[in-house]
């Protein structure tokens, strides 16, 4: 199955989008951004943090439920996949498992990825590492790989958090796994856990079979993506310690570049940004960032931020990935909220070009040349792309209920998923499907 052969012009079927980047062009279409947006529709959903993907009309969420076991007479924790009808927010099926999961740091037990939409398949990966395969007409499970139990993965701070890639014949997920001497460390202590081989597995997308592992790493929250280096595809994984360029036909890894703080509960979130044979990584525990110039042999630094100098970092990423436009970066950073903020960083330079300090964390989605930036409790910003200067076009409180349109809770930190003139954003226990008026053309 071909990765992107089904894909349409208004498909959101992965992580960050199609293009891994968090952006779309929208060339032919003149949104009114002087018009509030209309709530199209509102679901519910259970405990987890990732925000869906949509695909020829349809919608999939991943979260939790709670189910009453009359066996135990207890409420039962399931994982749940539903499908929905993008145009009216109606349910068209749901299918769960039962699961088992409580995290280590007291977040919610729920899903923290997004599901991969290829053809007439559904990729999930949980919190606990459970890699399944569905069928996108009914939710029918083609296989199932619990990766956690099968590869010997030691629980990570908060579960599993990186979202599946399909390239090809092959789902390439990380993994991470531990030998069995390792199996019984006490929770939190990942400094003393050591790898087995298993940062990355690619399964067979037919019948979820195991193609290859490599890389000597654990898993981290980023995810995997492509890039073509001199005409050949690689993957870049942005692992617990550092990134790693894989080839997906041999299943080698080709290098490894250690970024990661000595921080023993730091963690590497972002995905890496990419233009031309260019990696821009980022931290914001110690080190902050780096540009690399990669290739088949070793990586070249082109900059890189002085470690644990926050007033000199150009950018120090979270979980949130920064968007790139015009040679020019947009994203949050800061690790809490209180020493976060939005700025614009050079690509080329590591040079900023301004700072909001705006004490509070958001997320970035690009729609042509305006950005689309949520604030983690709830404050919805339309921003014109502008190396000069921050510069607001409209924004809307979507903390509080406004009429029809249901509000949404702390904590909201997916970034913004762009279809059309919609766009899905989330909260703690809702999701909300935002339309936006389209300029009308002159006779």
């Amino acid at each position: 199955t071909d990765a992107t052969h089904t894909e349409s012009e208004h498909d959101w079927p992965r992580f960050l989008g199609k293009r891994f980047d968090g952006s779309v062009e929208q060339t032919h279409l003149s949104i009114d951004w002087n018009t509030s947006p209309v709530a199209a529709w509102s679901i519910e959903v259970g405990d987890g943090y990732g925000l869906g993907t949509v695909s020829e009309g349809r919608f999939f969420q991943l979260d939790t439920s709670r189910q009453f076991d009359a066996v135990t007479s207890r409420l039962e924790s399931r994982e749940r996949l539903r499908c929905f009808d993008f145009g009216s927010g109606a349910e068209l099926w749901s299918k769960s498992n039962s699961f088992q999961y409580s995290d280590l740091l007291g977040y919610e037990d729920g899903p923290r990825t997004s599901p991969t939409i290829v053809g007439d398949r559904v990729i999930t990966y949980g919190v606990t590492g459970v890699l399944k395969c569905r069928q996108v007409k009914d939710g029918k499970e083609m296989w199932s790989v619990d990766t956690n139990t099968d590869y010997g993965v030691v629980q990570n701070f908060f579960g599993v958090g990186s979202s599946p890639l399909v390239l090809g014949d092959n789902v390439i997920v990380m993994v991470g796994g531990s030998p069995p001497e390792d199996q019984n460390i006490a929770p939190m202590q990942l400094d003393r856990v050591t790898h087995n081989g298993t940062a990355v597995v690619a399964f067979d997308l037919d019948n979820g079979r195991e193609v290859w592992r490599t890389g000597d790493d654990l898993a981290s929250y980023s995810s995997p993506r492509p890039i073509t280096i001199d005409g050949t595809e690689y993957v870049l994984v942005f692992a617990r310690t550092g990134l790693l360029l894989v080839d997906p036909v041999k299943g080698k890894t080709e290098w490894q570049f250690e970024h990661r703080a000595s921080i023993r509960d730091s963690v590497n979130a972002m995905v890496p940004v990419v233009s031309g044979d260019q990696v821009f990584i980022s931290e914001c525990y110690e080190l902050g960032s780096a540009l690399l110039q990669v290739s088949k042999g070793q990586p070249r630094v082109i900059w890189k931020d002085p470690p644990r100098d926050r007033r000199r970092q150009a950018m120090r990423s979270h979980w949130a990935t920064p968007v790139l436009v015009d040679g020019f970066l947009y994203g949050c950073s800061g690790r809490n909220a209180p020493d976060s903020d939005l700025r614009c960083v050079s690509w080329e330079t590591g040079e900023v070009e301004w700072v909001d300090s705006r004490r509070i964390r958001s997320s970035l989605a690009r729609i042509g040349d305006h950005l689309m930036l949520l604030e983690e409790r709830g404050l919805l910003q339309i921003l014109r792309v502008n190396s000069k200067e921050l510069d607001v076009v409209a924004e809307w409180d979507l903390s509080e209920d406004d009429g029809p349109r249901p509000g949404i809770k702390y904590p909201c930190w997916a970034a913004p998923v762009i279809v059309g003139n919609r766009i899905l954003v989330r909260g703690t226990d809702r999701i909300l499907c935002l339309e936006f008026a389209l300029q009308k053309t002159q006779p």
